[in-house]
């Protein structure tokens, strides 16, 4: 971004300054909870051995990992190039049209509930001090609190993954044959609970509200899973 804004309590930053990467990092590791432990336990439910289950699992881990940092990369470049765009196309319409660009943002504050000479005003100060910063903040909503950084949330995402779907591969590794799929659903569900509220501490919302979604769609995957393995009896 081309422009700053000040932190009025640099030692207390809002919790919407962190929704970048937290997004990132919540989204890989639930995936990696709850994509790794469902494979797992749907493995489990049709195949008796525990060599199977383990290399489904490291198999699971290790491409969903690339699959969630690939992704993640490539959607938040997209994102990037969209905002790069509207960035250049309004450096191009305060050069060609200044007057009609200041009278935009104008309209803008106006629309705020400002007086029109007050509009008038903080639009022309606003224009002199960082024309190009005041529209792309008023007028497209971007700051550098919603700026995207397609590396930081691969990594982000790519490791958390990694690390989140690491919990229940090792119920499966140190379970006794016997009970991988239990031993697996309850570090699944330990790690998505821990998850839930660490998440939701981190981001300043209910950890109750958190805990239900997370715990929720977390059963729900792997019931699936483990039906329709089930169903036709092979390991998906």
């Amino acid at each position: 971004m081309t422009f700053t804004h000040p932190e009025a309590h640099p030692h207390d930053p809002h919790y919407v300054s962190r929704s970048g990467w937290l997004r990132a990092a919540v989204l890989g590791a639930n995936d990696g909870i709850v994509s790794v432990g469902s494979l797992i336990v749907g493995v489990a439910s049709v195949a008796a051995d525990p060599e199977a289950v383990l290399m489904a699992g490291v198999a699971g881990l290790v491409a969903g990992a690339m699959s969630m940092a690939a992704g993640e990369y490539v959607s938040v470049s997209s994102q990037a190039d969209i905002e790069h765009a509207d960035i250049r196309r309004e450096r191009r319409a305060l050069h060609a049209d200044p007057e009609i660009e200041l009278q935009e943002l104008t309209e803008i504050y106006l629309a705020r509930g400002l007086a029109p000479e007050t509009a008038r005003i903080v639009a022309v100060e606003l224009t002199e001090h960082d024309a190009l910063g005041a529209h792309l903040r008023d007028e497209l909503g971007l700051s550098e609190i919603h700026s995207v950084n397609p590396v930081a949330a691969a990594l982000a995402s790519g490791v958390t993954f990694s690390v989140a779907g690491a919990v229940p591969l090792l119920g499966a590794v140190f379970a006794p044959a016997q009970h991988v799929i239990p031993v697996v659903l309850v570090m699944t569900l330990l790690a998505l609970a821990a998850l839930g509220a660490t998440g939701a501490k981190a981001g300043g919302a209910p950890v109750r509200r958190a805990l239900v979604r997370v715990l929720f769609w977390g059963v729900a995957a792997m019931a699936i899973t483990a039906f329709i393995s089930r169903i036709f009896g092979v390991s998906v």
